[in-house]
């Protein structure tokens, strides 16, 4: 494998994770609508050690607005309960002495307007750490020119290959922003 190949491929790799860890960012972001992994960023003391809500519980999606959560153990209820008051969801959860009902409010106008400025902050963020992940490969490509592992001719050519990944990873992160903008647009 050339020089330019190695950098390319780690350049691409590296954008991936850029754009995976982006669409994890959102799928955090409530939207109106139940989704399990709203409960991602939440933990539990489960016997000393603080676990995730969804390795003690069963999560469920029963309709549009519900999130149903079943723990395993019925004495992890209340652990569950307070840990989503305590979060910054802004959920309510109603304990039934078996599971908790997690009804998903409709979103108010201001509301919506403050998640998508909250979306539009951390795609931007990801484009910084894509352009930042485009001088690194550029940095390299530049080096191993100077180096003597390749020539101007490659370099030149490695540098536009690495600008054109750039400005593909950039739409998409455009992309899944304009999703997300429905997403939380719509009523």
């Amino acid at each position: 494998m050339s020089v330019l190949e190695a950098v390319k491929k780690e350049t691409t790799e590296r954008m991936e994770k850029s754009v995976e860890n982006l669409k994890k960012e959102f799928s955090r972001i409530r939207t109106g609508r139940a989704t399990p992994s709203l409960l991602e960023g939440v933990s539990v003391d489960y016997y000393g050690s603080m676990m995730p809500v969804s390795q003690v519980a069963t999560i469920t999606i029963p309709e549009a607005r519900l999130v149903l959560i079943q723990p395993w153990e019925k004495s992890m209820l209340p652990t569950i309960e307070k840990a989503i008051q305590a979060s910054d969801l802004g959920l309510n959860p109603q304990n039934d002495g078996n599971l908790i009902r997690l009804p998903i409010p409709p979103l108010s106008e201001d509301r919506r307007k403050e998640l998508f400025k909250t979306s539009k902050k951390i795609s931007e963020e990801s484009k910084v750490a894509l352009r930042n992940i485009r001088r690194d490969s550029n940095e390299k490509i530049k080096k191993a020119e100077k180096d003597k592992e390749i020539t101007q001719d490659d370099q030149k050519k490695g540098l536009e290959e690495i600008q054109k990944l750039t400005d593909d990873y950039i739409a998409k992160v455009d992309e899944i922003l304009g999703v997300k903008e429905k997403e939380i647009f719509e009523v």
